[in-house]
């Protein structure tokens, strides 16, 4: 620029192309999940109960939501996080091997079920501000329009609804 030789232009802060990077990395696991375990949006995909699993079934969530359905970002992130908290429950809770992951969709809602081996129920506690375990019910309960769990012969499916607006 004329006039000011010698000063430095001020440094473009990276933080739009970091959010890009970390959701191009996002989309990329996503779709790596879906190739490796199959898509939840098209029948019951089968996960191993170990922790990591968690992760997995939110790159599945996040991937059907955003890139199969064209769902807001917004309702990506509720949807990932129930879902990683009914995976904690079926992992923490259960001691199964496995547990299924199923996705559907049907005009105005969307539903997330996964079921696993154990026949218990799972059950909404109160909550206190200062408790550090035990919010999981209480988020699906506040985040999703319905929930509720169904017993199977053998085992159960823990599930939850939400209203989505189509396009």
């Amino acid at each position: 620029m004329a006039g000011l030789e010698g000063v430095e232009e001020p440094r473009q802060r990276g933080g739009a192309s970091a959010v890009r990077l970390v959701a191009a990395i996002e989309d990329e696991q996503g779709l790596k999940a879906l190739e490796s375990y199959g898509n939840p949006a098209e029948g019951e995909v089968t996960l191993p109960s170990l922790p990591e699993s968690a992760g997995t079934a939110r790159r599945l969530a996040q991937c059907v939501v955003v890139r199969l359905w064209g769902l807001s970002p917004q309702i990506a992130e509720h949807v990932v996080l129930l879902v990683s908290e009914l995976v904690g429950n079926a992992v923490r809770h259960t001691g199964a091997r496995s547990f299924g992951l199923r996705m559907l969709r049907r005009r105005g809602w969307i539903r997330v079920e996964v079921r696993d081996p154990s026949r218990g129920l799972p059950c909404l506690m109160p909550v206190h501000e200062l408790d550090t375990t035990g919010r999981g019910l209480f988020l699906v309960d506040k985040l999703s329009d319905r929930w509720g769990a169904d017993l199977l012969p053998r085992g159960k499916t823990t599930w939850f609804e939400m209203r989505v607006a189509d396009r």
